[in-house]
């Protein structure tokens, strides 16, 4: 994939509303879950096991995938989603079908982030 379409995809993902709060934390609303079903057995081990993949979750996902990924694209210093929109729109400015899907799914994922901000 060239350096032009791998930076595309990762506006894109940024663009389409996934953003910190939600998957970054969405495992620690899990642990009550996990031993309140009686999923798993309430024992040290599991415990300490269900613990530790939360953990590597939380680390992996935030920082290899948001940090690594996300955070690079920017826009001028600004970043969310109507930035990261106008990146990607910028990079496809000679193909007007893609921007008009661009264009779609950045407001798709504004209705998500404010949507997310009212729940």
């Amino acid at each position: 994939m060239s350096t032009s379409k791998s930076s595309l995809a990762a506006l894109t993902l940024g663009a389409i509303g996934i953003v910190y709060g939600d998957i970054g934390t969405s495992v620690l609303y899990a642990v009550k879950t996990v031993f309140a079903a009686g999923h798993v057995a309430l024992t040290p081990d599991n415990v300490f096991g269900i613990l530790s993949i939360f953990f590597w979750t939380l680390t992996v996902i935030v920082s290899v995938k948001y940090v690594v990924l996300v955070l690079r694209a920017d826009n001028h210093g600004e970043g969310g989603t109507a930035a990261l929109l106008a990146l990607a729109s910028h990079a496809v400015r000679d193909r007007p079908v893609l921007r008009g899907r661009l264009l779609v799914i950045g407001m798709f994922g504004a209705a998500l982030f404010y949507g997310d901000g009212v729940i």
